[in-house]
């Protein structure tokens, strides 16, 4: 398989998480969207990474559907549980930390529009957004250690790539102050080597 990614894209990092804790061989090209000479157009026509070359020569985009494709490969550990019901609800917690990293994706590019381009009132919806969306994160994961079973899933992996790129991009925000109920879970996701060695580059 290939992946291509940015090494900063929160949506790659998650894929690249869910392949380092199957071990799945894979080969990693960097890729960006925004270079000039992008080759991610031509495999995906959103232009957005990342992008999965499957070893058949078919390709998926789009993250949530990768991790679907992931999981039909049958490697452990599984990331979704068997039960239709309870892989929605996996899917939920997958899509509400996607929906944080949407937000904060779209903020981020707001604030490099250039002066009198840039809204400030759409740079704070979005961050509105973030707010409530972690909010509502803390909230679901309570006291337990994960937010969906008792094991490590996908939902899990999602909200960790989505706290790490609120700390890549926006370190000011202060997440762990105002949702302290997230600090233990994110501690114990970053501290995961899928995590530690998918570290983003700073700046």
């Amino acid at each position: 398989m290939k992946l291509l990614a940015s090494l900063t894209s929160p949506y790659a990092r998650k894929i690249r998480i869910i392949l380092a804790e199957k071990a799945l061989p894979f080969e990693l090209v960097v890729d960006s969207p925004w270079e000039v000479n992008t080759r991610i157009p031509t495999l995906n026509p959103l232009g957005k990474v990342p992008v999965l070359i499957a070893d058949d020569g078919e390709t998926f985009f789009d993250s949530p559907v990768i991790a679907g494709y992931l999981e039909t490969l049958g490697t452990a550990p599984a990331l979704l549980p068997p039960g239709a019901l309870d892989a929605i609800r996996v899917r939920q917690t997958e899509a509400l930390a996607d929906g944080v990293t949407d937000a904060a994706v779209a903020a981020l590019l707001e604030s490099r529009r250039p002066d009198g381009e840039r809204s400030e009132r759409e740079m704070l919806r979005q961050h509105e957004k973030i707010e409530r969306g972690l909010a509502e994160l803390e909230r679901r994961l309570g006291a337990g250690p994960w937010f969906n079973g008792d094991a490590l899933q996908l939902g899990d992996i999602a909200v960790g790539a989505a706290l790490g790129y609120l700390d890549l991009r926006f370190p000011a925000l202060d997440w762990r102050g105002r949702h302290p109920g997230l600090v233990p879970f994110a501690r114990r996701m970053f501290e995961r080597a899928s995590f530690r060695n998918t570290q983003p580059p700073a700046g």
